[in-house]
């Protein structure tokens, strides 16, 4: 057996089309084996139990930590360096500087102020500032040479740069009563010669604070593996935050392995691949016709691919952002344009698919499920925008009531309610909304056609509707009794009711362009009268050419185009036809196909319908008597006719459908023509009917 006998070039579309969509999934998916936790400081803990997988070590809170580093700085005495060969330098620049200047017993007075000043220490500022702070003030010189080697000593005396001036500047005063006062420029050079001898060592005080620092990170204990965190419930103290932070890093930590991310791609990959292909079997099983329909396969796989990226996105970049993803647009969708029970397996698979993100699983395919489903079944059927809304709105009520009764099975209080959980479901439902835009996309997209698009295309007042009222308003009354009648024969078969309406006030748009030609809008005058049969039949048949490219120009849905190009098949203008045979000379062949619409017959039980439906109703307008047995007779005749002819061939209408059809027709047409009661004349004026009224017309009238 060739490989091309088992799969053939469909299924092997199919099978590209389920790993293309997995092979995306995997991409945008959130990259971590490790459960994620919402949680915040002083707020209870609402999933259930935590226990640890792995050993876990207990850090301090970032307040204690903060706490016992500032008590560390408080306590801490600084490293410094002291310079002693910089005060004799000083000096000797001092005493050069001023030499001349002043009596030479006030420069050596001065210059042994300064000498003994910085015997004491000269500080900066900032290390001044800290010294201020110390009771008492100490630091501690170490040995460049050998870091073991620590001496702490007092600092009481050292003083900043200014405290120096100041202190030579009061000996001076006190030790020389009689002498000059220092001038300005004096002053300037012993404020020069005033630079800090003993400097930070920062190195080294960096060194013996960070080694302090070890106590502050340092772990207080260790949560053994399988042993408590916290427990649904409890308050979330600084203490258990830290704790839980702590654990989320030793998650990741063990997470990093590369066989467990190995490990963990593959399951993920064969958890997609198992929803996804859940999906396929049971379009296979349920919805052969989908699944045989490669166009309506890629739209549902595609759709939902794309859902998955939309809600992976908003999980990663946005806090809270699955409560802003509308899962209820997913049935929605899919419902306008397959059914119900696709739309509602396809948000099962949804659901299902992202349901790995969340922490709480139970809770949001729950939230999720129940939303979707309300608003599925309050749409059924999407004919107007103004549905959406009240969707979204029931969509919104459902979301609050699984959100309350999550909330009470959790936390057993209302306490945990919050507005901001409110407002994003609100957001959600005003996205929801806006899912008719997103409709459009798609038909746009795929070629589809949504149940709104033909309720709108059947509103009389579309422009090419009106336009056919208006040239040929014979057709236009055509066209809204074979919708009449083939809805109704639709509706008694199950075959889809609003398309058949849609089409049947279409299918003779083509007539709009030669009016005059169609006997519905003659009046008096033929112009076939002066024509041959060939050129008669050319000018009817030319009204399905004529409506595909009017069709075409006006960008009608493809739907309603194969209502135009098969409501006659490939059937003959009979009368025309043999009209020529008729005329022909005795042993000529007149050529049929001459006289053939372009076709093709029906290929859909909605087509079919109309082609029944356009010739009983045109051929019941020639009837001289509508009683029941001429009407049946007549619906008998044309129909069986056209079966007769093999005309339905190609269409999935059965014998059922046919007979059901039939006396869809007989019922309907009875009622249009149903015989009226005739009105008695008034041989007498009465004070109800005066006299000189015209009894002829009231009885018109009615």
């Amino acid at each position: 057996m060739k490989f091309k006998d088992i799969f053939n070039r469909t299924d092997i579309l199919r099978a590209l089309l389920l790993i293309g969509s997995v092979a995306i999934m995997m991409l945008v998916a959130p990259r971590t084996d490790i459960q994620s936790f919402s949680y915040e400081l002083n707020q209870p803990w609402k999933y259930p139990l935590l226990t640890a997988e792995y050993d876990t070590p207990i850090m301090r809170d970032s307040a204690s930590a903060h706490a016992m580093r500032d008590s560390i700085d408080a306590a801490f005495i600084p490293f410094v360096h002291r310079d002693s060969n910089i005060g004799q330098q000083m000096a000797t620049r001092f005493s050069k500087h001023v030499a001349g200047t002043t009596a030479h017993s006030d420069i050596a007075r001065l210059t042994q102020l300064i000498q003994e000043t910085y015997s004491r220490g000269i500080v900066d500022n900032q290390l001044y500032g800290r010294l201020s702070h110390m009771t008492p003030p100490r630091v501690r010189i170490s040995d460049s040479d050998n870091d073991v080697s620590v001496v702490t000593v007092d600092a009481s005396g050292m003083l900043s740069q200014a405290m120096a001036f100041r202190r030579i500047d009061s000996l001076y005063a006190a030790t020389s009563p009689d002498a000059a006062r220092i001038t300005p420029d004096i002053a300037d050079a012993i404020s020069a010669s005033l630079i800090p001898n003993v400097t930070l060592d920062s190195v080294t005080d960096a060194k013996f604070r960070s080694q302090e620092y070890l106590e502050v990170a340092g772990a207080l204990g260790v949560i053994k593996k399988g042993q408590r965190i916290i427990d649904r419930g409890e308050i979330i103290t600084p203490q258990l935050f830290t704790n839980l932070n702590t654990y989320q890093e030793v998650l990741k930590r063990h997470s990093g392995d590369e066989d467990s991310k190995i490990l963990f791609i593959i399951g993920q990959s064969v958890y997609m691949l198992l929803i996804m292909g859940a999906l396929m079997i049971f379009l296979a099983i349920y919805r052969p016709a989908i699944f045989g329909n490669l166009r309506q396969l890629t739209f549902i796989i595609c759709f939902l691919t794309l859902f998955y990226v939309f809600a992976a996105e908003m999980f990663e970049y946005v806090t809270n952002g699955l409560i802003m993803v509308p899962f209820a647009v997913v049935p929605i969708i899919i419902m306008v344009f397959t059914d119900t029970r696709t739309a509602i397996f396809s948000l099962w698979t949804a659901i299902m698919l992202v349901v790995t993100m969340v922490s709480t699983p139970i809770q949001f395919a729950f939230s999720e499920l129940i939303a979707g489903l309300a608003g599925t079944y309050s749409l059924h059927q999407l004919t107007r925008r103004s549905q959406l809304l009240r969707t979204a709105l029931i969509t919104f009520i459902s979301y609050l009531i699984c959100y309350v009764v999550s909330t009470l099975m959790m936390e057993g209080s209302f306490a945990p309610l919050t507005w901001k959980i409110v407002s994003l479901y609100a957001i959600n439902a005003v996205v929801l909304s806006f899912a008719y835009i997103l409709i459009l996309v798609i038909e746009k997209t795929f070629g589809f056609t949504s149940l709104v698009s033909l309720v709108e295309l059947s509103d009389i007042n579309n422009p090419l509707l009106r336009r056919m009222a208006e040239v040929a308003p014979g057709t236009f009354q055509h066209s809204i009794q074979v919708s009449t009648l083939a809805a109704e024969a639709a509706r008694a078969i199950g075959a889809d009711t609003q398309l058949v309406r849609t089409g049947a006030l279409y299918h003779d748009i083509g007539k709009t362009e030669s009016p005059v030609f169609f006997t519905e809008n003659q009046h008096g005058v033929n112009p076939h009268a002066g024509l041959d049969p060939e050129t008669s039949a050319h000018k009817i048949i030319s009204h399905v050419t004529d409506g595909l490219a009017l069709a075409a120009k006006e960008k009608l849905p493809a739907v309603v185009r194969a209502f135009i190009s098969e409501h006659h098949g490939r059937g003959l203008t009979k009368y025309f036809y043999n009209t020529a045979l008729n005329n022909a000379p005795e042993g000529t062949e007149v050529d049929p196909e001459k006289f053939r619409y372009p076709g093709p017959d029906p290929q859909s039980r909605e087509t079919g319908i109309l082609m029944l439906a356009d010739c009983v109703e045109a051929a019941s307008r020639s009837l001289k008597e509508y009683s029941t047995a001429s009407i049946d007779a007549l619906v008998d005749k044309i129909v069986d006719s056209i079966v007769a002819e093999g005309r339905l061939r190609e269409s999935p209408l059965s014998m059922r459908d046919i007979e059901t059809i039939k006396k869809s027709f007989k019922k309907r047409l009875a009622t249009i023509y149903h015989s009226r009661v005739a009105y008695p004349e008034a041989k007498k004026p009465s004070k109800e009917t005066p006299a000189g009224s015209n009894a002829e017309q009231d009885v018109k009238k009615g």
